[in-house]
């Protein structure tokens, strides 16, 4: 009787995380449609020539539906600001989803507007919070490399690092389903600095071209979107 329960414990022990596997499980087959949102600066804003990483998502995704909430020149406390009524207010889709990437416009807003990394990371969270609390997976994106840009100091570079750092810390603690590392994903040599070949035809060392959103948009794909449809 002893062996016989020990192999229906067993039994059920393997079923459970076999369920549990398939749930996780994003693969072709469970493939679904997304819906999702991406709130961020210029980087995102496609009135500024930014997002074009969605337009790769919507290529492989044709099923799916990606809406861009990016807005040229704002710090992430002023996305938090609009984010709760922008993106889940009346008559907004059911999100699955929702895309953060922001902060660089804070890090160079150090001394103009008192953006410490720690009002940086406390407004990235609210916005993680209330996209959790609304049933939506939170995809963060770390900040980009942006050592070319004229505002760029050793400071400030310091703080990109820590602000990184807490955004991968996220994933760990449960706050984020995803962190995507644009800061790595968009290097070559100097860690600080945009790939060369990301350059045009912006040329100023912040915004990348559609190499760039390319790349973030195949890595988005393969770490987080690989099954929809």
């Amino acid at each position: 009787m002893r062996a016989r329960a020990l192999v229906l414990r067993t039994l059920t022990a393997v079923a459970l995380v076999a369920g549990a596997a398939r749930a996780d499980d994003d693969g072709p087959g469970r493939r679904a449609p997304v819906v999702v949102a991406a709130m961020g600066d210029s980087l995102t804003d496609a009135r500024a020539s930014g997002g074009k990483f969605l337009d790769l998502l919507r290529a492989r995704c044709p099923k799916s539906r990606f809406d861009n909430y990016g807005k040229g020149g704002e710090m992430v406390n002023q996305m938090r600001h609009r984010f709760v009524d922008g993106i889940f207010g009346p008559g907004k889709p059911a999100y699955t989803h929702v895309i953060v990437f922001g902060g660089v416009n804070d890090l160079y807003s150090d001394l103009t507007a008192g953006r410490t990394p720690a009002r940086i990371e406390r407004d990235l969270a609210a916005m993680y919070a209330e996209a959790h609390r609304r049933g939506a997976k939170v995809v963060a994106v770390t900040v980009a490399p942006w050592g070319g840009f004229r505002h760029f100091n050793a400071s400030r570079s310091a703080a990109t690092r820590e602000v990184n750092r807490w955004i991968f810390a996220q994933r760990e603690a449960g706050a984020v389903d995803a962190v995507v590392d644009a800061y790595g994903l968009l290097s070559c040599g100097d860690p600080t600095k945009l790939c060369p070949a990301f350059l045009p035809p912006f040329n100023d060392g912040l915004h990348f071209g559609a190499e760039g959103h390319a790349r973030l948009g195949e890595a988005l794909f393969a770490q987080v979107f690989s099954g929809c449809e």
